[in-house]
């Protein structure tokens, strides 16, 4: 299997739907990262967590029907080229 952009992206869509997938209430409070972490006082910055939390569900919000969509492309673009 050669390595090739249609690869990359294929791989790209991979990581996104594994995020994409993530419940909070399943997967991530067994691991500490439920809905209840604080982002913390007026004027002080967001942790890494708390900012990786903001990344998935602002995937799991946005990228709802746009992935429906590329993920389709890519099963029959699958299908038709292998």
């Amino acid at each position: 299997m050669a390595f090739t952009l249609y690869s990359l992206l294929q791989a790209a869509l991979l990581c996104v739907n594994a995020i994409a997938v993530l419940h909070e209430e399943r997967f991530l409070k067994n691991i500490g990262w439920g809905t209840d972490q604080g982002i913390g006082g007026f004027g002080e910055e967001p942790g890494i967590k708390s900012q990786l939390m903001n990344l998935v569900r602002s995937v799991r919000t946005v990228m709802r029907a746009p992935l429906i969509i590329v993920n389709s492309v890519a099963i029959v673009l699958l299908l038709l080229f292998g």
